[in-house]
């Protein structure tokens, strides 16, 4: 398992009864997490300190309870701010266990970075970020030196991630922000001839694009990752994908990637689950997997 264990503003205070105890900054968040199926005795003195608390209703979806919550909060990771804000299906803006990510393709692209530069290389190190969401991988990427094109449906994400590259600062970062269905954009940059040296894709379980469109992944991820791996340059630096479905098992990831992307050029693939340490039992909680390729 990859874990995500370098957060100091961020952490799991414990978990039990499907739910996660969690403190962002100073403020402690009690959220629904699916894969907590078990049931252990609960310390008052954590367990009731709480600012805010999402409550699953049973007819799906659910509301927060707030106690003592701002509206907007910045945490820190390394070099980078995120502005946090709860809003609809219990989400606060960012997924914490994608920083052990961060961190893998950050290295590489750093690397990369000053190994062109030693040369006299001029060429930018080139990565799509798909399904971007609020924007951690894509200023994880930037700040590492990459060109960064950010790619999300929603106008609203892609002006909260521009709101994180500006508390990070790294307004003027090279990064190409993009409100559009990541599919479409893929095509129409297949049809331009446009190349990557890395592609980063964090697609949901399911969802509709502007038009209607449904999105499965069980159904449409494998022909997407092959449409992507048309991207890459003749020589790639990395692949990533990364997926919350239960269902996806690291070795499906691996198999996917094997196919479309190793078999064209070589490299190497790894897929392993993700987790964020869990401070009271000393334990892991696994928070879905991710599949990586590098030459």
């Amino acid at each position: 398992m990859w874990i995500a264990d370098n957060w100091k503003d961020y952490s799991i205070i414990d978990c039990s009864d499907g739910e996660k105890l969690e403190r962002w900054g100073k403020y402690i968040l009690l959220r629904p997490d699916p894969q907590v199926i078990w049931s252990i005795e609960k310390d008052k003195k954590l367990w009731n300190k709480l600012n805010g608390h999402y409550h699953r209703s049973k007819k799906g979806g659910g509301d927060w309870e707030f106690f003592d919550l701002p509206k907007q909060w910045q945490i820190h990771y390394d070099k980078l701010t995120f502005n946090l804000k709860p809003f609809s299906f219990k989400h606060t803006g960012l997924f914490p266990e994608q920083a052990t990510n961060w961190d893998w393709f950050g290295n590489l692209i750093k690397t990369e970075k000053e190994k062109r530069i030693k040369n006299g290389d001029e060429t930018p190190v080139k990565v799509l970020n798909l399904f971007a969401y609020t924007g951690g991988a894509t200023l994880a990427a930037a700040v590492n030196g990459a060109n960064v094109t950010h790619v999300d449906a929603s106008k609203g994400m892609v002006t909260w991630a521009k709101e994180n590259a500006v508390s990070s600062g790294l307004q003027d970062a090279p990064i190409r922000w993009l409100v559009d269905d990541c599919i479409k954009f893929v095509e129409r940059e297949i049809r331009r001839g446009n190349k990557y040296d890395g592609i980063i894709m964090d697609p949901p379980s399911y969802g509709r694009g502007p038009k209607g469109e449904i999105w499965k992944i069980e159904e449409n991820i494998h022909n997407f990752i092959k449409l992507c791996s048309t991207l890459l340059k003749d020589e790639p630096l990395f692949f990533l994908v990364n997926s919350y479905t239960t269902g996806l098992a690291p070795s499906v990831l691996s198999y996917m990637i094997n196919l479309e992307v190793t078999e064209k050029f070589g490299g190497n693939v790894e897929s392993e689950e993700i987790g964020l340490p869990v401070e009271k039992s000393g334990l892991v909680l696994p928070c879905g997997a991710s599949g990586r390729w590098s030459k």
